[in-house]
């Protein structure tokens, strides 16, 4: 789509409001909107500009000023809007170098792409992330100098089995049985395909949606793979549908990783591959049907895995879902049918254009420009290092005994961890200037600041509970 037709989409819409998106660093929609006359051609060279200073991660005071330029490509009206409003996604553009902006993770993908394509190994990277997140009916939370608690509540949850409901209906799945009993124990099924007709008309392929493990309304949609940067966008997209659609029906969604204990979290298990002049790389006649570039690819992320974790699941609560001894996926070993592996090799179709790897460990808390550009830049430096491997691990991980299992290597226990991994570990991520050193300098210091100590200078309320009687 050119800027042409982006202005023609915009009358013949009947816009009255242009809306201008980006990321803000750790990976949430920043926006401003401006009067539908401002959508003029050049802005699609010269940008709009507007005060960096108060975005996450971004500038300082004194150097503030930013440009947007707007990508005509990622035009649509905007489902949620009362006044017809035109929705654009934007890069971000320093006004006096006009150089993109180091820190803006769409230009980081954007440079994982093109870094790509300077390999000659491929010429487009494939992802396909799926997302799950929960629906609650209330979410109450603070944090203050004498007092810190959250509350969180689902008309689905089965604490409340015994509330009074005037009258209570019961089919509330029970913890770990949410996957995938038909309604009425499934209560959100038409408001997911509500999500799912809402991406479809902003053009989003969807696949297929579900209840997840957990109760209380864990769900998800999983979206057709598309191109890294494509992919992002789409994402993006994704969760504000969701929460968008949740809000519409007096209700809350959230991507936060572990919001429940005792029950499954959610994950953003993220299926890549890599294709040259239109034909699949990834299929082969190696384990499980990859091809050797593929299990170098497997190699690079499994190497890299301790540091990609700061980025794939970057915040301190995605560690209480990497926990060894659950389910999650802690261990760092590959698997064709091994779900608690690091890295699954799906097995669903023997297509060689459906040859992929399915890396497990990443979680929808995540920026994701920053996260696939990240995993794609470590399974790079495994193919060009011809990284092994290793052996598959197909053996269940709960049966193995301690020696065998002492001898596979896990994730970072804490977002602390993984950043003191990603310190030591980042050269990779530094090929073609993908990602620079300002960037990760500043999303280590800004992690670590503004979550990791800020977390630890608070009593937590189970601190209460095991130590008020000391």
């Amino acid at each position: 789509m050119t800027p042409k037709d982006v202005i023609k989409m915009a009358q013949e819409n009947k816009a009255v409001m242009v809306d201008f998106k980006f990321l803000d660093f750790p990976g949430i929609w920043q926006h401003f909107a401006a009067p539908i006359d401002e959508l003029r051609e050049e802005i699609f060279e010269e940008g709009l500009g507007f005060d960096g200073s108060s975005i996450r991660g971004w500038q300082a005071i004194h150097t503030s000023d930013m440009l947007v330029i707007p990508d005509p490509s990622t035009a649509i009206m905007d489902p949620f809007t009362q006044f017809p409003t035109l929705s654009l996604i934007c890069n971000i553009v320093d006004p006096i170098t006009k150089e993109f902006y180091s820190r803006d993770p769409r230009y980081i993908a954007q440079k994982a792409e093109a870094y790509l394509k300077s390999t000659g190994i491929g010429d487009t990277a494939y992802f396909g992330p799926e997302a799950e997140f929960f629906i609650f009916d209330d979410i109450r939370f603070d944090q203050n100098s004498r007092c810190g608690y959250y509350f969180v509540d689902s008309k689905e949850g089965i604490w409340n089995s015994g509330r009074e409901e005037n009258p209570n209906l019961g089919y509330k799945p029970r913890h770990k049985e949410g996957y995938f009993p038909v309604p009425p124990t499934d209560s959100q099924e038409d408001l997911r395909t509500e999500m799912v007709i809402e991406m479809q008309k902003c053009g989003i392929y969807v696949e297929k949606e579900h209840h997840e493990v957990a109760t209380a309304g864990q769900g998800e949609i999983d979206m057709r793979f598309d191109s890294l940067v494509k992919m992002a966008d789409n994402l993006m997209l994704f969760k504000y549908i969701i929460k968008n659609v949740a809000r519409r029906h007096n209700k809350t969604a959230t991507f936060m990783p572990k919001p429940l204990f005792g029950d499954n979290g959610s994950g953003m298990h993220t299926h890549q591959s890599i294709w040259k002049n239109g034909k699949p790389t990834f299929a082969g006649s190696g384990y499980a049907g990859l091809s050797e570039l593929a299990l170098y690819y497997t190699g690079g992320i499994l190497k890299h895995a301790k540091a990609l974790a700061a980025i794939t699941s970057p915040t301190t609560n995605s560690y209480k879902r990497l926990t060894p001894g659950f389910e999650a996926p802690v261990n760092l070993a590959y698997s064709a049918r091994n779900r608690s592996a690091a890295i699954r090799i799906p097995t669903y179709s023997a297509s060689p254009k459906a040859k992929r790897i399915e890396v497990r460990f990443p979680d929808p808390s995540c920026n994701p420009y920053l996260a696939f550009a990240a995993m794609l830049m470590a399974g790079l430096d495994g193919i060009e290092n011809k990284i092994n491997p290793g052996e598959p691990l197909d053996k269940d991980i709960y049966e193995l005994g301690p020696e065998e299992l002492a001898s596979v290597p896990t994730m970072p226990a804490s977002l602390e961890e993984a950043l003191d991994h990603l310190e030591e570990d980042h050269e990779f991520l530094m090929k073609g200037n993908v990602f620079t050193e300002d960037a990760l300098e500043t999303w280590i210091s800004y992690k670590r600041s503004k979550e990791v100590d800020a977390l630890r200078l608070r009593p937590h309320p189970y601190e209460f509970f095991l130590y008020y009687d000391i």
